[in-house]
């Protein structure tokens, strides 16, 4: 039976109780309906009884035990209806539907939190041995929300809620080297061992804990070594599947703020119009997209006795990101740009860090793609020469870069509208773009080469932006090809 109180020992009782998933809500219609909502599923109930009914209801917003449901539904419906209203829950915890929490008297000990849905949301049970140790997977992250700390790791579809600071003192403890065991775990909570053990089974199920081989085994063997916790957080996030988190256009922050313009300016800097390149030029002399494919290279050596030009630099952006078909959609701007920018939102912005470039001053520029125009920024200083610094460390090259081309995203304009997918879609267009680069570059006869990483804290400096509201997310270098 669910929800069945254990006996510990004479003086208390592990008791689990029930309550619908935090993010999920009860609607009931006129017409007797009950429809359970959570993400994009929805599960309906067209006569549930109005035992049933009430239980549902009171689930909605309380936890309820397993004494409670019984009393419920029998003071409403008869005993009669009390295996059904059991069964009820049952499936409904099989299925993710509802949060659990184990307690004693007057002290909540832990939550177990599905993050999937259907049966496959659930993870298969596993059970601590005692005398045995275990240790915090180096995966997990512990977070707060709604008043505690939540653990959780990638790998599982369950969170674990830590509602006690003794239970959350004591998971801590099996950070240390020597991890925990039932019995040091219980003493560090103030738990007898039968009680704690049953906490190291949730954890253990939601890999919260392993064992301490197992642990070892995440930092030194295959697959688990290969992935840091925060790239496998991104990934687990960004993937539907293992969770039923909203994911993609949501438009979460509809109601709460308006999405930013298309267009990114910087007022009263500096401007720098640009030459529109001649398309019937440029598709009579580009030379085919096989040739372009096949010539695409990396080339970190610039010409510095003939350094890109002006016109070169203008032609090169404005094929790389010139913004066109601005309409208003649902409230707010799209755009078109050379290369797919996740439902026409444009977030990404590009940044010219100029140290030689024939016909234009050296500093850093934002390209307004709307106008074709360059804006002023910075001019050259001392963190110019970190993010210059940095980038030639990166390509191995003993000169500063012609160009460095940092990349930006707009997280509001991006993120207003896609969830839990966003950052990962933002590194998707990066990529997107950096391929483009490189592609006009072959066509032009420049020399192209992305960095693997930037100096962020140099940009974000020299710029004057917040890296919050829009940090840099890829780097390119850029200059004319020194002779073969």
């Amino acid at each position: 039976m669910v929800l069945a109180q254990v006996p510990v020992n004479r003086q208390t009782t592990v008791v689990e109780a029930l309550r619908l998933r935090r993010d999920a809500t009860l609607a009931a219609s006129d017409g007797g309906v009950l429809t359970l909502r959570q993400s994009r599923f929805e599960l309906m109930m067209t006569r549930p009884g109005v035992g049933r009914r009430a239980l549902l209801l009171r689930l909605a917003d309380h936890w309820v035990s397993h004494l409670d449901a019984t009393r419920l539904v029998a003071e409403i419906e008869g005993e009669a209806q009390i295996m059904p209203a059991q069964v009820l829950l049952r499936r409904l915890v099989l299925n993710c539907w509802l949060d659990r929490r184990l307690l004693l008297p007057d002290r909540p000990l832990l939550e177990v939190m599905p993050k999937g849905l259907g049966r496959w949301g659930a993870e298969t049970q596993r059970r601590h041995q005692p005398g045995e140790a275990y240790k915090v997977s180096r995966f997990v992250s512990l977070r707060g929300e709604d008043g505690r700390m939540v653990a959780q790791s990638p790998l599982s579809t369950i969170a674990i809620g830590l509602p006690d600071r003794r239970v959350l003192g004591a998971l801590n403890d099996a950070v240390g080297q020597d991890g925990c065991d039932s019995a040091t775990f219980g003493a560090a909570a103030g738990l007898d061992e039968t009680t704690a053990g049953r906490l190291l089974d949730e954890l253990l199920t939601a890999g919260v804990i392993v064992a301490i081989a197992d642990q070892r085994a995440e930092s030194t063997q295959p697959p688990q070594a290969l992935w840091s916790a925060e790239d496998l957080g991104l990934h687990g996030r960004s993937r539907p599947g293992r969770h039923a988190l909203p994911i993609g256009g949501t438009y979460r922050f509809a109601g709460s703020f308006p999405a930013e313009p298309l267009r990114a300016t910087f007022p009263g800097r500096p401007v720098v119009p640009l030459p529109v390149p001649d398309p019937v030029r440029i598709s009579g002399s580009d030379p085919s997209f096989s040739a372009v494919l096949d010539a695409r290279r990396t080339i970190r050596d610039h010409d510095a006795e003939h350094p890109i030009t002006l016109d070169q630099l203008a032609e090169f952006l404005f094929r790389v990101q010139h913004t066109t078909d601005i309409r208003e959609l649902d409230g707010y701007e799209v755009g078109r740009r050379p290369y797919p920018t996740g439902g026409g939102m444009c977030e990404l912005e590009l940044y010219p860090m100029v140290t030689r470039c024939e016909g234009l001053a050296g500093g850093l520029y934002h390209y307004d793609s709307v106008e074709h125009r360059l804006e002023l920024v910075a001019e050259h200083d001392a963190n110019a020469d970190r993010l210059l610094d940095y980038a030639s460390a990166a390509a191995a090259i003993r000169q500063p870069p012609q160009v460095q081309l940092v990349v930006t995203a707009r997280i509001r304009r991006l993120m207003w509208k896609y969830e839990g997918l966003g950052y990962a879609l933002i590194l998707k267009n990066a990529g997107l773009l950096t391929e483009l680069m490189y592609l006009v570059a072959a066509a032009m006869g420049l020399a192209p080469c992305a960095l693997g990483a930037g100096d962020s804290a140099a940009f974000a400096t020299l710029a004057g932006l917040d890296p919050l509201v829009e940090p840099s997310v890829a780097d390119f270098l850029l200059g004319s090809r020194a002779a073969a």
